[in-house]
């Protein structure tokens, strides 16, 4: 009891400290700090920039929305209350403007093809989706190879489920937060991921029965499968950029 207690204090002051660090920063930037600004940038600069593509799956777009989201944290921060944290805010601005540019471009652009390569930028440490041996039917490691074929799977999954996906088990906002960007109830976002959960592991399946032995993939038994039922859950690894 002791050590739970000790823990949740440390928490608690983890969080504290944390929080009185970002209204530090939050008045410098409204006071119109250029390091501060400066610092924002280095600091979700490239989340925002991989939030977006895989919205959008086009890294042109992408660029471009991403100043754009920076526009709007610049120009609206006089307005930031401090009702959700800054990064919850500016993640919310950021799935906005992507929204508007993915219904944009169905209407204007939907025919025409990027000549730049799909592919994020890979100087971002980037979180492979695996899915818990208690729901999944594979395990998916650190592989070239196999984080690939999941990214081009995941622009697969359709929105609202894959922004979901991304926001949890890649940007590994907490429920809370993807609540707050999203503005939905945490019983839609649980909902949502699940089902993005299993829309990916349902395009990934037959991938992974054809070149798992090859890349020392693992299946998991049809008895296991069953023992599991419906109960979810996600593990990431992270991968060296």
């Amino acid at each position: 009891m002791k050590m739970a207690g000790a823990v949740t204090v440390g928490n608690l002051a983890t969080a504290i400290a944390a929080r009185a660090e970002e209204a530090s920063v939050v008045a410098e930037l409204k006071a119109g700090s250029e390091d501060a600004y400066a610092w924002l940038i280095a600091h979700y600069h490239q989340p925002i920039y991989s939030l977006v593509y895989r919205v959008l799956n086009d890294p042109s777009d992408a660029a471009d929305v991403t100043q754009e989201v920076f526009l709007k944290v610049f120009r609206g921060m006089k307005h930031f209350n401090g009702a959700a944290s800054l990064k919850t805010w500016i993640y919310r601005i950021a799935i906005h403007e992507a929204s508007n540019q993915r219904r944009w471009w169905f209407r204007h652009k939907s025919r025409e093809r990027s000549i730049e390569p799909a592919t994020p930028d890979e100087t971002h440490g980037l979180a492979d989706i695996l899915v818990d041996d208690t729901e999944s039917p594979f395990d998916l490691f650190s592989h070239q190879q196999v984080r690939a074929r999941v990214e081009e799977e995941l622009k697969q999954v359709p929105e609202p489920y894959r922004t979901t996906v991304v926001l949890r088990d890649i940007e590994e906002l907490s429920y809370e937060e993807i609540a707050d960007v999203l503005q939905v109830s945490l019983g839609t976002v649980k909902s949502r991921l699940m089902r993005g959960r299993d829309a990916l592991k349902k395009r990934l399946a037959s991938y992974v029965e054809e070149v798992g032995t090859e890349l020392g993939l693992r299946t998991q038994s049809k008895a296991a499968s069953a023992k599991a039922g419906g109960r979810t859950a996600a593990k990431k690894v992270e991968v060296a950029s």
